[in-house]
């Protein structure tokens, strides 16, 4: 594999569902959980990570050691993950030491179960041109699920060639990120599946994750 790799990390959200302020500073094996999934995209290879600051910013930045991360802040949060993925995006495509990246893995911070190895393996499995998604193999779907929607077609992480991350950032819209672009080019996907659910935390019941 050649070329750099920078991911994404959306952190800016104000954790509103869960009701204990932004998921970014839920603790997580005592240190913020920004900090957790941060550490675990340096050590699944990535050479520099973008952290996506927006809700409490300027207190998720003071609680958390982001170590080399480099902290954007994206000032319309409030108005969905569209917007973050384009600051994102946009900050981790900026040429550093006179290169661009050949690649963009984007990382939600409320995923916890991730591993450096599920981060690895989606590397390892990367294509130029393509776009490589996360597939959990113990992901539950919603009991009114039809079987074939049991599970989800992808799931992130995910990585993205450079030119196809600009592309999906631009075409976000509202609280949905990359989802329409995903949905429209489903031929350039390819998945790569993982061990555990890959779960969010986005409820009280999935507070157990954080144990």
């Amino acid at each position: 594999m050649t070329g750099r790799t920078v991911a994404v990390l959306l952190a800016a959200g104000a954790g509103t569902r869960l009701g204990r302020g932004p998921k970014a500073l839920l603790a997580h094996g005592g240190r913020p959980l920004v900090e957790h999934v941060a550490g675990v995209l340096c050590d699944g290879g990535c050479d520099e990570v973008v952290v996506v600051l927006g809700a409490e910013a300027s207190r998720v930045a003071v609680a958390a050691d982001l170590g080399a991360a480099r902290v954007v802040v994206n000032d319309d949060w409030a108005t969905g993950m569209a917007s973050s993925l384009r600051t994102g995006v946009a900050a981790a495509l900026e040429p550093r030491g006179g290169e661009t990246p050949a690649r963009v893995v984007v990382a939600h911070v409320d995923q916890p179960g991730v591993t450096p190895d599920d981060v690895a393996r989606l590397l390892a499995a990367h294509r130029p041109g393509r776009v490589t998604a996360s597939r959990w193999a113990g992901a539950a779907a919603p009991d009114h699920a039809a079987p074939e929607q049991r599970r989800p077609r992808w799931a992130h992480p995910l990585v993205l060639d450079a030119a196809l991350a600009e592309t999906a950032a631009a075409s976000a819209v509202g609280d949905a990120g990359a989802r329409a672009f995903l949905r429209a080019h489903a031929d350039l996907i390819d998945v790569v599946v993982h061990p555990g659910d890959g779960r969010d935390v986005d409820t009280e019941a999935d507070l157990d994750l954080l144990a």
